[in-house]
């Protein structure tokens, strides 16, 4: 059949209509590949080595590790980590996309071998969110800002025990700092003060020797573990004032606090920006600003550890290549660039005060201390679970220097409930402790010594206070 000039431009014009629309599609799902999949589309996390439902605009497949909990670590430093394990795997084209709410993104590379890329998924709403996202199987690895609780850990049970090493692991520390405008002339609170001005009897700078104004509040929500370590270590059992301006965003809370005279919250220590922090003071206790030597000791009173929560044997093999990543010296140091305190070792010269015992000053003079303390588990002469990684990077921090056993000395310290006499005995065992320690690893230290209650960091009338003044500070001498 003979077709007309018409029908053969219509025919035409059919054909390279359906060409267009054909390319139009693939166009756009080869953009929304790139940008990371349709935003619409959520879901549960990993399991295995890379199942896992669609999460992030990630589809069906390509995840394989999914992080949830704390925003204060996954608004910035995980996505860090996971770029950096990911091109540690040799992963090429790594990049870090938003997911399909605000605090969730996709961190994404195309490993060796493969042809499309993978993704780790990274959800940040919250420490409480970690546990309950763990008991449903949604995640590999629960993000927390504090320790997980006794009911949590009853609800994981299944996966081991929450409080073992092969499940607790110490990502870096954090100091909550208490932040204040920057006109404001206040240089330091007491936790008595804290607690009275959240709690809302304190209502009025006048009231604590700063200029008249109402003292305006803000604090993170009540899925925050920041929140949750404030009230642990601040406010205990009084609730926090319903006037307080609540923020699920840690930076937010800041720049509302920097651009509110009256203003006065409490944030991570990264989280500190334009705004200014104030020295915080206990009973019986020096006032110290939150910075990474007083955050790196634990001497700081609202210091905090930050942490990673896994099964005792996890299924998916890329759980413990990332937890071994990020607790190594290289994963370390990307804690430290995410403003966090990292814990690789490192020794300083430490003014010690006058009104520190002859003793001490006699024993460290010309010694410089370890950025750490080794502590023990809550009414154990045991070590917790970050003394015994501190221990191989004391190891490795000393071999790497050239340093003897003769070079260490081992500072034990005790509460103030027992006797005097009592006391320099249990500090010198707990020195000894961490002594025998050492000496398993090859290194006998030169000095070890209790020195009994002295030199308090914290209130001896809490039971948190009694348990951060039993410690063991470590010094070298080159």
């Amino acid at each position: 059949m003979k077709l007309t000039p018409f029908a053969k431009v219509f025919i035409a014009v059919v054909v390279l209509g359906v060409i267009g629309l054909a390319a139009w599609h693939y166009e756009g799902d080869t953009i929304r590949q790139m940008i990371g999949g349709d935003k619409g589309e959520t879901g549960g996390g990993s399991s295995g080595g890379g199942g896992g439902s669609k999460s992030g605009g990630v589809r069906k497949g390509e995840v394989i590790l999914s992080l949830h909990g704390s925003n204060t670590l996954g608004a910035k430093l995980v996505p860090q980590l996971a770029e950096e394990f990911l091109k540690r795997l040799g992963a090429t084209d790594v990049r870090t996309f938003p997911g399909a709410e605000s605090d969730e993104f996709s961190v994404r590379g195309t490993l060796p071998g493969d042809s499309s890329p993978k993704a780790i998924e990274v959800k940040a709403h919250g420490s409480g969110t970690a546990f309950n996202d763990m008991a449903s199987g949604a995640c590999d690895i629960g993000m927390a800002s504090r320790r997980i609780n006794p009911n949590e850990a009853g609800q994981l049970s299944s996966l081991g025990d929450m409080t073992s090493l092969s499940c607790e692991h110490v990502l870096g520390l954090d100091g909550i700092a208490v932040i204040v405008n920057p006109s404001n002339p206040i240089q330091e609170l007491t936790r008595d003060q804290l607690a009275k001005i959240f709690s809302g009897e304190v209502a009025s700078w006048s009231q604590v020797l700063s200029p008249k104004g109402t003292i305006n509040l803000y604090a993170r929500d009540d899925k925050s573990g920041t929140y949750d370590s404030f009230k642990s270590l601040v406010l205990g059992d009084t609730p926090l004032s319903g006037k307080a301006r609540r923020l699920e965003d840690s930076s937010a809370l800041s720049d509302a606090v920097a651009s509110d005279p009256d203003g006065i919250g409490f944030i991570g220590l990264p989280y500190i920006k334009s705004a200014k922090a104030v020295a915080i003071a206990d009973a019986g206790a020096t006032p110290l600003l939150p910075n990474r030597t007083t955050v790196a000791s634990e001497d700081y009173l609202l210091s905090r550890r930050l942490y990673l929560y896994t099964a005792a044997s996890p299924q998916n093999s890329y759980v413990r290549k990332f937890v071994e990543f990020a607790l190594s010296k290289d994963g370390q140091n990307v804690v430290e660039q995410g403003g966090f305190v990292a814990q690789n070792v490192r020794a300083e010269r430490e003014t010690v005060t006058a009104a520190a015992p002859s003793q001490y000053k006699s024993l460290t003079a010309g010694a410089e201390r370890l950025s750490l303390n080794f502590r023990f588990k809550t009414g154990s002469s045991e070590l917790d679970n970050k003394a015994l990684p501190d221990l191989e990077r004391v190891i490795d921090f000393a071999n790497d220097l050239k340093y003897s056993g003769q070079n260490i000395l081992l500072l034990g310290f005790a509460d103030n409930t027992g006797g005097a006499s009592a006391n320099v005995a249990l500090s010198t065992q707990r020195a000894q402790v961490v002594a025998d320690q050492f000496k398993r690893r090859g290194l006998t230290p030169g000095v070890v010594t209790g020195l009994g209650s002295e030199m308090p960091v914290s209130s001896n009338d809490t039971p948190e206070g009694r348990e951060k003044n039993r410690r063991v500070e470590i010094w070298v001498r080159k």
